[in-house]
């Protein structure tokens, strides 16, 4: 049993960590939380919520322009606009953008099949996802100097649109499915290929963050049945990080992550190793996170300008930290002191992220939606099943 001592120290820590721009304290900003509603459901979708986050998506996964493509050109005839390259995802202003826009129609269509919207939501995904159009991705990705090509956040982010179409209990979702198929195996057998030969982890918080990548790719193979991708993503996990101490967690973040580099990787381990073993690899890890330290990885991070492409990744970051503690925590055992400090501190994240989702500038709108929905989701929180 833990030193009662350490609980305290813990919640004396919590006082001063949790401190908001506005100047408001931990307490008085944890009693504001708890007076909204919202907060009370807020690992939760209500009806009216998706519909909102559907209208953003439904205004995005068609929207062509603008839009920032990752196409080596191999010669003139190479040239072409985006849907032409990417028929199926063209929309969302880049490729992985419109991925995940779909995996959130997918999931909150399950989610609430009698959405508004549902009728206009079943009939993009008919469009976009028709077994031409997947065939036509999959080549694309067969093409010369497409190795690289979303590796590996738009890689994650298709296995984890598969995965939500095998889970869907939406009548279309196995014809959907199906006809993503090609594109998944290619998909698979770049991880296959890569990983093996990627010596050394990259942890940036931005798109090629390794630990998201594995982590998304662990929970489609072990939905699909992918017993070889499991494996892999289980032994490269363990050689990428199954040694590491003393995470250097307070110098984040840098300016333009959308994710926090040591949390993704302690989320990841926690999907990797049992209780047991990841209750002792994170009191190594994150050494201070029982006495609320370091206070930067705890507390929010200020967003300056929206309409700024890469500062508003931080939004993001303020999302993806959250899903990320709660995590963490859900897979710790209970009375352990680090489970309130990353609850409360996932539910300052959220709540401080969750209003500008649609803060009416696209260079955010076109994806924090699908974070926002895969934080409240609880599939987006399942627990570790070692």
């Amino acid at each position: 049993m833990r030193n009662p001592t350490a609980v305290l120290v813990a919640l004396a820590v919590l006082a001063v960590l949790l401190v908001d721009p506005a100047g408001l304290s931990g307490r008085d900003k944890q009693e504001k939380l708890e007076g909204n509603p919202s907060f009370r459901n807020l690992r939760r979708l209500n009806r009216e919520t998706a519909s909102g986050f559907c209208r953003i998506a439904l205004g995005c996964v068609r929207k062509e322009y603008p839009n920032k493509p990752g196409h080596v050109m191999n010669d003139p005839g190479e040239v072409k606009n985006p849907q032409a390259l990417h028929p199926a995802f063209f929309g969302c202003f880049d490729w992985h953008s419109s991925v995940h826009g779909h995996w959130m129609l997918v999931r909150l269509l399950d989610l609430f099949p009698d959405l508004p919207e549902g009728e206009e939501i079943r009939s993009v995904l008919d469009d976009n996802l028709s077994a031409d159009n997947i065939r036509a991705e999959a080549a694309y990705l067969g093409q010369d100097n497409r190795k690289s090509f979303e590796r590996t956040y738009g890689w994650a982010w298709l296995l984890k649109l598969a995965e939500e179409l095998l889970l869907s209990g939406e009548p279309r979702a196995g014809e959907w499915s199906r006809n993503l198929d090609p594109l998944v195996e290619v998909i698979i057998k770049r991880y296959l290929d890569f990983f093996p030969r990627q010596t050394y982890p990259i942890r940036r918080g931005v798109h090629p963050n390794s630990a998201f990548g594995l982590a998304f790719a662990l929970d489609y193979a072990r939905i699909a049945g992918a017993k070889e991708l499991e494996k892999l993503v289980v032994e490269r996990s363990l050689a990428y990080f199954g040694e590491d101490r003393d995470a250097p967690a307070a110098w984040e973040p840098d300016g333009d992550d959308f994710f926090s580099p040591s949390l993704m990787e302690a989320d990841l381990m926690g999907r990797i190793l049992s209780p047991r073993e990841f209750e002792g690899w994170l009191g190594g890890y994150l050494p201070g996170l029982e006495a609320g330290e370091p206070q930067s990885l705890l507390r929010p991070v200020l967003v300056s300008d929206r309409s700024d492409p890469k500062i508003v990744h931080l939004d993001g970051l303020n999302l993806s930290r959250a899903w990320c503690m709660r995590g963490i925590a859900s897979r710790l055992p209970e009375g352990d002191p680090r489970r309130e400090i990353l609850d409360r501190a996932a539910s300052l994240h959220a709540e401080t992220a969750l209003d500008h989702v649609a803060s009416g500038n696209y260079e955010g709108e076109h994806w924090l939606a699908s974070f926002a929905v895969y934080l409240l989701s609880d599939r987006g929180e399942r627990p570790n099943e070692n």
